[in-house]
């Protein structure tokens, strides 16, 4: 999918949110005092949260003080390690984390969002500057065309809404038979049961998706890491690139 290959860089959004120069009428992201307000609330030390996220201490004392700008990368295993979703570091640190009644919304166009390739899938995640969501929509299109081929079943935390766009698609879990879904077919699911989506049919397969688990769960688990994992892997220094 041409508009989505050409969104493919997965930390190209997330470099630009982090830059200086916010967009007019916006407010300034404050990734280190929102850090900072999140442990002294826990009561944790900086040695605490390393110990969690796998970041000396010097370095996190120097992103709560706003002597470093940290990456998507940092910011995705401070978001893993503390088990908080990745937009708690850009809201207002003396806010609480819950969204205010209101009439918020995002227009996305088409072709727009962030881009994450893995393996088995091309992943557009449409809605990514909105903070603070409540479900997750990903447009996927499929490049396994085989279980063995995708390789070992995924897991994450909540619960699933797929609506298949484009194509067949066959749906794989862990506790019941495959199912095959065509074009306007849909299925929910508990998404913390292995699952899997092939491609069935020849040319694009494509599905919407509704995921209720953080996003830096959701691509935690499409790059091939599970997420009951995640906390644990936090806990030491660790490589943190995520496929293309």
């Amino acid at each position: 999918m041409a508009a989505m290959a050409s969104r493919s860089t997965s930390n190209r959004i997330a470099e630009a949110a982090l830059t200086d120069q916010p967009a007019p009428g916006s407010r300034v992201a404050k990734p280190g005092a929102a850090l900072k307000a999140l442990r002294r609330k826990h009561g944790w030390t900086l040695a605490d949260v390393s110990r969690r996220t796998g970041l000396p201490a010097s370095t996190l004392s120097k992103i709560e003080n706003d002597r470093m700008s940290p990456t998507f990368d940092k910011l995705a295993r401070i978001s893993t390690g503390l088990q908080i979703d990745i937009s708690a570091l850009f809201g207002d640190a003396g806010a609480d984390s819950q969204p205010a009644a209101g009439g918020r919304r995002c227009i996305v166009r088409a072709g727009e969002g962030k881009g994450i390739e893995t393996r088995n899938y091309s992943h557009l995640y449409p809605a990514w500057d909105l903070l603070n969501k409540r479900i997750i929509p990903i447009v996927a299109e499929l490049h396994a065309r085989s279980l063995e081929d995708f390789g070992e079943l995924i897991r994450h935390p909540g619960e699933e809404y797929a609506y298949v766009l484009e194509g067949e698609v066959d749906l794989y879990t862990s506790m019941y038979a495959p199912v095959r879904l065509k074009a306007g077919d849909s299925i929910y699911f508990d998404s913390g049961m292995g699952h899997a989506y092939i491609a069935a049919s020849d040319g694009p397969c494509r599905v919407l998706s509704l995921c209720s688990a953080p996003e830096t769960q959701l691509i935690a688990a499409s790059a091939g890491r599970p997420w009951a994992e995640e906390s644990r892997r936090s806990a030491a220094p660790a490589r943190r690139r995520r496929r293309r």
